[in-house]
């Protein structure tokens, strides 16, 4: 049942955004007058379909996608056959470079608004989760090694900064806060109150190094809330409600430690002492992965505060959560391209979105990774690939500067060259997929 809601709660999700991406191809090219000869949600072979005017419209029997034919261009059907003839005025060859350029980008237009407007109604109706410092205080924070170096201590618990009381713990990496001179933050250690001050080269240090930017934490005492399905954790005996007491004779209180034990203990088995929701304590032998993890979603201890928006605030909210996605995509293919982050773990296909959604329907959490999927599938179509939405934009973008299109010929190459990475990535994507399922 679990697998059912995940496939069902994808394909839902990949139709509203295809289809609206596809629409907003659609919409462009009729306003030029272009004549669309078929809008498609999901790949043939046709189920059924419907014409109304000059546009058959149709829901394919492959859901993972969809297209629009305009008439007149150049795309993954390859159907040349019209290009022999003399350009015709509702064809997409016809029209200035300037409208093409409008239609290319319309999907993606389209598909940035939907983020930006689902992000806007999940903070409008939902609000915003956040810890607030008094929260936190409750059992202090951890810091890295850049925080112990500024002189804050595990354990600590901020009281102030810049001497001004504060609620949100976030504010405590504030960068406006961090770039002020002469910043400071009042501590309570140990029962006494002390101030840290700020050095004035941190932010430049801050910025040498991505881990760094997590130089101060909450601590957190966690239980078990789910574990993952054939995992390490499952396997060893693991289950929801557990609290872990000792890995190896190294009490636990903080996840934090567990994290930090586990990832010294890679490609290991640990003993662990756990307590279930009964009071029951148990020994448990567990395999520890090669990335240091076990195979479980932790429940927090800590209490969340909730902010509730008007419409009017929800709106700038809304749109940076949205666009936060972009930034959280360009750091992440940068890190890859790097060799930072290994592509295997990192990018997933379909079983693994699906995976994402989780075996239970929760409309939140369905309609925030929706959102989170309208903007990667923005920005995915905006790469620079013959075949994407973005290689037809580097084309265009071309013939407007140099006041010449590149030929047919070549376009019809480089779109045959485009279906072929793409269909490399997307049987990387499936491989991959299949190949995590049979992970520990």
């Amino acid at each position: 049942m679990e697998g059912l809601i995940m496939t069902a709660q994808l394909l839902l999700g990949l139709s509203i955004l295809v289809g609206l991406h596809e629409l907003g191809h659609l919409i462009a090219a009729k306003v030029f007058g272009m004549r669309v000869e078929k809008y498609s949600i999901g790949f043939p072979p046709k189920l059924f379909g419907v014409k109304i005017g000059e546009t058959e419209y149709s829901l394919g029997a492959l859901p993972l996608g969809g297209f629009v034919k305009i008439s007149g261009m150049i795309d993954e059907s390859l159907d040349t056959a019209q290009l022999k003839t003399e350009p015709k005025p509702w064809e997409f060859r016809a029209k200035p470079a300037w409208q093409r350029l409008i239609v290319m980008l319309g999907g993606i237009i389209v598909n940035v608004i939907t983020g930006i407007v689902i992000f806007i109604f999940l903070v409008y109706l939902f609000g915003d989760r956040y810890y607030s410092i008094k929260e936190v205080n409750k059992y202090g924070i951890y810091v890295n090694e850049l925080g112990e170096e500024i002189g804050l201590k595990t354990g600590d618990k901020i009281l102030k900064i810049n001497g001004h009381d504060f609620e949100y713990f976030n504010d405590v990496r504030n960068p406006n806060f961090l770039l002020e001179s002469g910043s400071y933050y009042t501590i309570d250690r140990d029962g006494k109150t002390i101030d840290v001050s700020i050095p004035a080269d941190f932010i430049e240090r801050l910025s040498d190094n991505e881990n760094n930017r997590d130089f101060v934490h909450w601590r957190e005492p966690f239980v078990v809330d789910s574990v993952l399905d054939n995992s390490a954790a499952d396997r060893g005996g693991l289950r929801s409600g557990d609290k872990i007491l000792s890995v190896d004779n190294q009490n636990i209180e903080y996840f934090h430690e567990f994290s930090d034990i586990l990832s010294q203990k890679a490609n290991s088995t640990v003993n662990m002492v756990v307590k279930g929701s009964n009071g029951e304590e148990r020994n448990l032998e567990v395999d520890v992965t090669e990335d240091g993890t076990v195979g479980f979603y932790p429940k927090s201890m800590l209490e969340p505060s909730i902010r509730q928006y008007s419409f009017a605030e929800a709106i700038p909210k809304g749109t940076v959560d949205a666009f936060s996605v972009i930034t959280v995509q360009l750091k992440a293919f940068n890190k890859i391209f790097k060799g930072e982050v290994s592509a295997t773990k990192s990018l997933s296909g379909p079983i693994g979105i699906a995976k994402f959604f989780g075996g239970t329907w929760d409309w939140v959490k369905f309609w925030t990774i929706t959102g989170m999927l309208s903007m990667v599938l923005a920005f995915m179509n905006l790469l620079p690939i013959p075949a994407l939405d973005g290689g037809h934009v580097v084309f265009l973008t071309y013939e407007i500067i140099s006041g010449r299109p590149p030929s047919d010929s070549f376009l019809e190459a480089s779109q045959k060259v485009g279906m072929v990475l793409l269909l490399c990535l997307m049987v990387f994507a499936f491989g991959n997929d299949i190949y995590k399922l049979f992970q520990p």
